[in-house]
């Protein structure tokens, strides 16, 4: 057995995430998850790996989508807050993500402005349109807004239990979840220490789960860059960790570090925090 203990939504990609007792799960993730962008005046994708400042805007989104109010967790600015009404009939821009080319509604001249003096540089905020049919790869391919890849990053506490004793025996203190930035957090149920997510790392086995009214199917491990350097609540790079770390011991056959698995939506639904993750189905930990 195994349970959701955290659902977090993304509302702009690279931003801070807002945590959730219940959830929508539509076919391209969490409802309004990564719907939004940050881009340069050129319609290049902004990320913390370059912008870890990001990190310090805090979005919210109403329900319908409507209304998007940005906040920033700077205490020494003076950005206050913007509240938008979102636009989904604007014209289209071109946007670069990854290199590859997609379309973007520019939200505004307000948010821009205000985005920018966040950052320090100047900038833009694209919704994406109603018409975007991007579809991530992997084992399950599927709908993904602006995600890096697929819809839905999850991730179990016993995996992270495990890098922080790890980190402790270099001397390094531990992380919080956040550095992650997972969409489901899942733990062992109280009281069942042998169910299959208290052993770290499970999770990477799992090639269809059920969660609620929803049905995930793997896509592929998580490949962790240097938005994990990022300390979320400073917005600012705090040293190797965890990479470091994880370099010694969650090595890919294909290059890089993982840590986490993605997913894509096979049936929507309502998602909660206290529901059964069962694994309908289990695969190689690496295909």
């Amino acid at each position: 057995m195994a349970d959701v203990v955290d659902l977090i939504c993304y509302p702009v990609k690279g931003c801070a995430g807002t945590s959730m007792s219940d959830a929508l799960l539509t076919p391209a993730g969490l409802a309004h998850d990564r719907t939004f962008m940050v881009i340069s005046e050129d319609g290049i994708y902004r990320t913390q790996r370059r912008h870890p400042r990001l990190a310090l805007i805090r979005p919210t989104v109403s329900a319908d989508g409507t209304r998007l109010t940005l906040d920033s967790a700077d205490p020494t600015a003076r950005h206050g807050t913007v509240h938008l009404d979102v636009t989904t009939s604007a014209p289209r821009r071109d946007v670069d993500l990854f290199g590859a080319a997609f379309q973007g509604i520019d939200q505004g001249d307000d948010a821009a402005t205000w985005i920018s003096e966040v950052l320090g540089t100047p900038s833009r905020l694209v919704r994406v349109p109603p018409e975007h049919d991007r579809i991530a790869d992997g084992l399950t391919p599927g709908p993904s807004a602006y995600a890096d890849s697929s819809a839905v990053h999850l991730l179990a506490r016993s995996s992270l239990t495990l890098l922080n004793r790890r980190m402790a025996e270099r001397g390094a203190p531990p992380l919080p979840m956040n550095r992650f930035r997972p969409n489901i957090v899942i733990d062992n149920r109280p009281g069942h220490g042998g169910d299959w997510a208290a052993e770290p790392h499970t999770e990477d086995r799992a090639r269809r789960l059920t969660i609620g009214e929803t049905e995930l199917g793997y896509t592929k491990l998580a490949i962790r860059c240097a938005v994990t350097l990022v300390q979320q609540e400073a917005g600012s790079r705090q040293g190797p960790e965890p990479l470091r770390t994880l370099a010694t011991y969650r090595r890919s056959a294909h290059g890089g570090v993982v840590f986490g698995t993605k997913f894509s939506v096979i049936r929507p639904g309502k998602l909660s925090v206290g529901d059964e993750v069962v694994v309908q189905e289990w695969g190689d930990a690496e295909p």
